[in-house]
């Protein structure tokens, strides 16, 4: 059976519908070999134990790092969210990404530990955090640690750029940096978190694409 394949295509189509399937299945093959490369990185970069801030019982308290492996034998994904310092407002990239993310929280919990990580006052997060309706993310705030600007996530102004990073708790409570990577990737577009976020793979199914279109916090109507 030929899935999506009509009795009335045109032979054009159908040659180039081809075409597009072999390219679809060595992009899901070229994007398994990355993923083998990301496995095979080296352990052995050590971390410090960074201190963070973390709204609990209304107020906000100091949260270490290797407080975050609420299951340590687990790695710990922290995504960098645009908010703080030089980036006054949340960022609505990084907004639409962390709606996605809220709903898959307890999928992720039963491999990885996971957290957003923002430069702002955790406070002031956590209010817009629950304006949005997100139940499921953890967020904490590094405005008092300069762990952002090691990862180069954070620029001596106080720019944030958003990406991701893993970090791994070892037996004797030691933390290993993992892997980190930003949107901003190459050339500097914003593609280089795209599959981890489902929006632009719908749009991308589109003969019109994403063009340049951004998304937004709210939409008129």
């Amino acid at each position: 059976m030929a899935i999506g394949r009509l009795k009335h295509e045109g032979a054009d189509y159908r040659k180039r519908r081809d075409e597009l399937q072999r390219a679809e299945i060595e992009l899901r093959d070229q994007r398994e070999r990355v993923a083998a490369l990301r496995r095979k990185l080296p352990r052995d970069t050590a971390i410090d134990d960074a201190v963070f801030a973390e709204i609990r019982d209304g107020r906000p308290q100091a949260v270490r790092l290797s407080e975050l492996f609420t299951a340590p034998e687990k790695p710990l994904v922290l995504m960098h969210f645009m908010f703080g310092k030089k980036q006054a407002a949340p960022c609505p990239m990084c907004t639409a990404w962390a709606d996605g993310y809220d709903g898959i929280v307890p999928h992720l919990l039963q491999r990885v530990n996971f957290a957003v990580l923002v430069a702002g006052d955790a406070g002031a997060f956590g209010a817009y955090a629950r304006s949005r309706g997100w139940r499921q993310l953890r967020a904490v705030s590094a405005a008092e640690s300069d762990l952002k600007r090691q990862l180069g996530f954070e620029e001596e102004d106080g720019a944030q750029h958003p990406g991701a990073s893993v970090f791994l708790r070892n037996p004797d409570g030691s933390l290993v940096h993992s892997y980190s990577q930003s949107a901003i990737l190459g050339a500097g577009e914003l593609r280089g978190m795209d599959l981890l976020s489902p929006l632009w793979h719908f749009l991308d199914l589109t003969p019109e694409g994403r063009g340049d279109w951004f998304p937004a916090k709210s939409y008129s109507g």
